[in-house]
């Protein structure tokens, strides 16, 4: 696969390196592994439910992290002193990391475990400086105008 080269981007744009290492983690193909099965559902206009099959894993021994806009769900089972012999091994039990990242203002709600399943509730929560906000247009009467601390002319007026 070619490589992209965002040299021209950087020289007129500040703030983009976290997209070209989102486009190189994309292009390394680093989630390739399949280990464990999920689904990423959209629940509403900002909500998402990130659902991981976790069977043979309890509460404790899985693991979510929250860090620079990436989930890192990691799960590790405990061997408590196995009492039997497995004959058969079909449920993997295996230690595993998945990392996804998270658009901006993305957080995590909560997370819980039911019938082998890990429940990940996800919402966007946008700020409410970047929120659209809507500007009175005044009638055409003239302003009221408000005196200005330091305003050099309104000292002048004043003395």
């Amino acid at each position: 696969m070619t490589t992209v080269d965002f040299a021209p981007l950087f020289r007129t744009a500040i703030g983009f390196d976290r997209l070209a290492r989102l486009v190189d983690t994309a292009a390394s193909g680093q989630d390739a592994q399949s280990y464990p099965p999920y689904n990423i559902e959209k629940t509403g206009d900002d909500s998402y439910r990130l659902i991981m099959a976790v069977a043979g894993f309890r509460p404790e021994d899985l693991d979510l992290t929250v860090k620079d806009n990436t989930l890192v769900v990691s799960g590790r089972v405990a061997n408590d002193g196995q009492k039997s012999e497995i004959l058969y091994r079909g449920i993997a039990g295996r230690a595993f990391e998945r990392r996804f990242v998270l658009a901006d203002h993305i957080v995590v709600e909560g997370a819980d475990v039911q019938h082998g399943l890990l429940h990940v509730g996800l919402k966007r929560v946008v700020p409410e400086a970047l929120k659209p906000r809507k500007i009175a247009i005044g009638s055409g009467a003239p302003a009221v105008q408000t005196s200005i601390a330091n305003d050099t002319q309104d000292a002048s007026k004043a003395a």
